[in-house]
């Protein structure tokens, strides 16, 4: 049964961004949860992960800290860093959250199927806490590009500051996808809107199972993609069960850092800015024709973001998804330039060469 709406706090700015709903069940029903993971058929992850699992990739997550050693992250996690507290590497999680949003990134699951599996499930997660006001994350950030972070995950928000700007800045210098939740307020004029209101950042908003956005998902000019942010299993160490349900536009953010690891790993020759092109590009475009204020430019489609031919010019720094280009499908024809239809009337006029051979009568 599910329990009544809670607030995970990480800090006082993430009950802007997170809306969990805490499922309470026995460790016998932990397999529930994968079956569970609706958005794993409707982002078609399995198809995803046959062309890539995300492998080579650390995506840093800057939040309450992660629990290493929740069964489904076993082998994920790599020593981060507690920002307050020296020695301290942030593999453990004091509200649940952290390891919430790295189960969404790179869960491996449990033989069987059960547990939960996350988008890219052989990424490395490298946890950084607290995300608790500017001068914190800006040091989060920083260590994260440091240490060798290619996404930064942050589901989250809080006030501007110079240096947080600054950090935000020099990682995208650095060639670093940033991903950040908006909010779960549903209007345009949050007061907590950074990390996600900096051009830098991809900012994500939530849609429900039917790919419609969320009543609560933040509403502004800095949206730039929806993903899936209802009824969301994770895996959760605050709970004796080791797993919630949660909504809001935390995990979505965390669904969208999970597809940028994927990229990053099947074309690790393109820039931060090119994954975030293609990201926002092969979109879905939902609401209003391009884009808009709910939707950014739209709904994450995983497997056309994963397919859409490259483009590996040069990296650029920086990545303001305002001048995201829209990105052309691959060909189905192997790269021939043939189109397909040829194809198949060319196979129809070799049956029917066929056809007439074997039914001729013979002459003795």
């Amino acid at each position: 049964m599910r329990a009544d709406p809670t607030f995970v706090r990480v800090a006082a700015a993430v009950f802007v961004c997170a809306i969990v709903v805490a499922t309470v069940a026995s460790p016998a029903n932990a397999d529930q949860y994968r079956s569970g993971q609706w958005y794993l058929t409707t982002l078609r992850v399995n198809e995803a992960q046959r062309i890539t699992k995300g492998a080579g990739v650390t995506v840093a997550v800057v939040d309450s800290g992660v629990a290493a050693r929740h069964p489904d992250l076993e082998g994920a996690v790599l020593p981060g860093a507690d920002i307050l507290g020296a020695g301290r590497d942030g593999r453990t999680d004091s509200s649940g959250h952290g390891t919430q949003m790295a189960g969404i990134i790179a869960a491996r699951g449990r033989s069987g199927g059960r547990g939960v599996v996350g988008i890219a499930p052989q990424a490395e997660i490298l946890p950084v806490k607290p995300a608790d006001g500017p001068l914190l994350v800006s040091q989060a950030i920083d260590w994260s590009v440091a240490h060798g972070a290619k996404v930064i995950s942050m589901s989250f928000g809080i006030d501007e500051s110079d240096g947080l700007k600054t950090a935000v800045e020099n990682a995208a210098a650095a060639d670093v996808v940033l991903v950040a939740a908006t909010a779960n307020d549903n209007k345009n004029d949050s007061k907590n809107r950074y990390p996600a209101a900096f051009p830098e950042i991809l900012a994500v908003g939530a849609v429900d199972r039917s790919g419609k956005v969320t009543h609560f998902s933040h509403r502004g000019a800095e949206v730039d993609i929806t993903a899936p942010g209802i009824d969301i299993p994770v895996a959760d160490n605050s709970y004796s069960s080791g797993y919630g349900i949660v909504d809001g536009t935390s995990p979505a953010a965390a669904i969208v850092a999970g597809a940028a690891a994927l990229i990053r790993a099947k074309f690790p020759a393109l820039s931060a800015r090119q994954v975030v092109e293609r990201l926002t590009s092969t979109a879905i475009d939902k609401g209003a024709t391009g884009r808009d204020d709910a939707y950014g430019y739209g709904e994450l489609d995983l497997m056309a973001a994963l397919t859409a031919n490259a483009d590996t010019s040069p990296p650029v720094s920086g990545v303001d998804v305002s001048e995201a280009p829209v990105a052309q499908a691959e060909s189905d024809d192997g790269g021939t330039g043939i189109p397909p239809l040829l194809f198949v009337g060319l196979g129809i006029v070799v049956l029917a060469g066929v056809a007439v051979a074997v039914l001729r009568p013979r002459r003795g």
